[in-house]
């Protein structure tokens, strides 16, 4: 089955991106990055969410994420699935912090349960017919709306509507230019149908 080894975000400033990464989150070898001064403006069509235990994980993350410099979206609140907020860090990548679970059941820590990929797309039946050609197995399906496929790597895949997607992180969905994310898989290199870019695990390890 195909996985995500890792994701790499495409920055202006590496150093400065690490620096707030290694402060904010600390998601190790998950998330990459590099150099890149591709145009790109509005919102890039997906988001990363960090999925934790608890409340008091999400507000630590959030916490952690604003004093290293991070902008928030969406106050972390309780919502009909759980507790979260959206943070978008400095170099533009919006954040969601989440949790299933609506009340405590220990201290807060740091530690992410999960990390999810998701990518706006427009036609989400479509894009899960092309992800499902290239070895994902689906693990979730809500028809035209959502798709959430089985992970077997450090980082989980879903696709959202991008008008949806763009909602839930609290920003316009209008946006140009480069998408500033490429995946790492064994799926080998490929363009999707909405123009997101997959190169081999090894391949995004060396940049």
């Amino acid at each position: 089955m195909t996985s995500i080894a890792s994701v790499t975000l495409e920055v202006a400033d590496p150093a400065a991106a690490d620096r707030f990464y290694s402060a904010a989150f600390g998601l190790g070898d998950r998330l990459r990055l590099r150099a890149s001064e591709e145009p790109t403006s509005g919102f890039r069509g997906f988001t990363l969410s960090l999925v934790v235990s608890q409340p008091a994980d999400v507000d630590a993350l959030l916490d952690a994420a604003v004093r290293a410099g991070a902008t928030t979206l969406k106050p972390a609140a309780k919502s009909l699935w759980g507790y979260g907020g959206v943070v978008q860090a400095p170099d533009g990548t919006i954040w969601q912090l989440a949790s299933s679970s609506k009340k405590n059941t220990g201290p807060a820590t740091r530690q992410v349960d999960e990390v999810v990929l998701l990518l706006g797309v427009e036609d989400v039946k479509a894009s899960k017919q092309f992800y499902v050609e290239h070895g994902l197995a689906v693990g979730k399906s809500f028809g035209s709306k959502y798709v959430e496929f089985a992970a077997d790597g450090p980082v989980k895949l879903a696709l959202y509507k991008r008008r949806g997607l763009a909602k839930v992180a609290g920003v316009s969905p209008d946006g140009t230019g480069s998408h500033r994310l490429v995946i790492g898989s064994d799926a080998g290199p490929f363009t999707d149908p909405d123009g997101f870019a997959w190169t081999t695990a090894s391949e995004s390890a060396s940049v």
